[in-house]
């Protein structure tokens, strides 16, 4: 789905989180991040990938990663989705699209016979200089770490 290749620079940029606060790619030089992409807040796929995340924080920290989730959810419905299951991690409001967008993960779905336009669940793997080091398109939600991090 997406245009991008691993080893690509990863498009800069700048959006608001669940509270507000400016975000931008910039913010994570000199580490790696985890930029994840999912359809829907508080959604089961959607919380069983943010979930098995942040329960996995402590391993993605000690390995010098940084997380960051993205939907076009509002930024109310991001904070709700954090506070409710206490994620350490921020969760940008993309509603104008522009970062997914940007990543090229909004297109054509298909979900129980009916076709539509939405986020692909996507996962970037960016390394300390901001280079693609991993794209994983085929997210297992329960296990997302793993395929990450062993």
């Amino acid at each position: 789905m997406t245009h991008l290749k691993i080893g690509d620079k990863a498009p800069n940029f700048k959006a608001l989180d669940q509270d507000g606060n400016s975000i931008k790619l910039e913010d994570y030089k000199g580490k790696k991040l985890v930029l994840f992409f999912y359809p829907k807040a508080s959604t089961p796929g959607c919380t069983a990938e943010a979930c098995n995340l942040s329960d996995n924080y402590d391993r993605f920290v000690s390995q010098g990663y940084d997380i960051l989730g993205v939907s076009a959810d509002s930024q109310k419905r991001q904070s709700n989705f954090k506070d409710k299951y206490g994620f350490p991690y921020p969760l940008l409001a993309d509603e104008d699209k522009s970062v997914i967008n940007a990543f090229g993960v909004w297109g054509p779905k298909k979900f129980m016979g009916k076709e539509y336009d939405g986020i692909h669940r996507t996962t970037f793997i960016i390394d300390e200089n901001g280079k693609i080091k991993d794209i994983i398109t085929k997210v297992k939600t329960k296990e997302h770490t793993a395929q990450i991090i062993s």
